[in-house]
């Protein structure tokens, strides 16, 4: 679920739904290759819709760059357990994640795609979200 490469943000992808956040994954792996570490994550603790913070905890952990995370959402209630994810982390890593407000695929792609150009994370959550702007 992620490459490693230590200079490059990474992105995590967290949707309401399992099969919409491998498919957004997918895309980005698509665009981008293994240039950025990424991770995904979708669906509650039993396997319905929803999200659920340990699954974004994970995703995080397997996303994690030194550069940072920059996470993608789909719905409201993946942002507050996003957030709640990112409260959780020890406190040297939790101003190194933060939460785009952009659509979850278009999003994705471009801050990946920021990011493997060795983008700072201030500026992989400023492209993502001016594409919703």
């Amino acid at each position: 679920m992620s490459s490693l490469r230590p200079g490059n943000v990474g992105i995590v992808i967290v949707s309401h739904s399992p099969k919409i956040a491998e498919g957004a994954a997918d895309m980005v792996r698509q665009m981008v290759g293994d240039a950025v570490p990424l991770a995904w994550t979708g669906g509650d603790v039993d396997g319905g819709l929803g999200t659920n913070v340990a699954g974004i905890l994970a995703a995080i952990e397997t996303a994690w760059s030194p550069a940072g995370v920059a996470i993608l959402v789909d719905l409201g209630g993946a942002e507050t357990n996003s957030e709640m994810a990112v409260e959780m982390l020890p406190e040297d890593r939790r101003a190194r994640v933060l939460v785009c407000n952009a659509p979850v695929v278009e999003g994705a792609v471009i801050a990946a795609t920021e990011s493997s150009g060795g983008s700072s994370l201030a500026a992989v959550k400023r492209s993502a979200e001016e594409f919703y702007a």
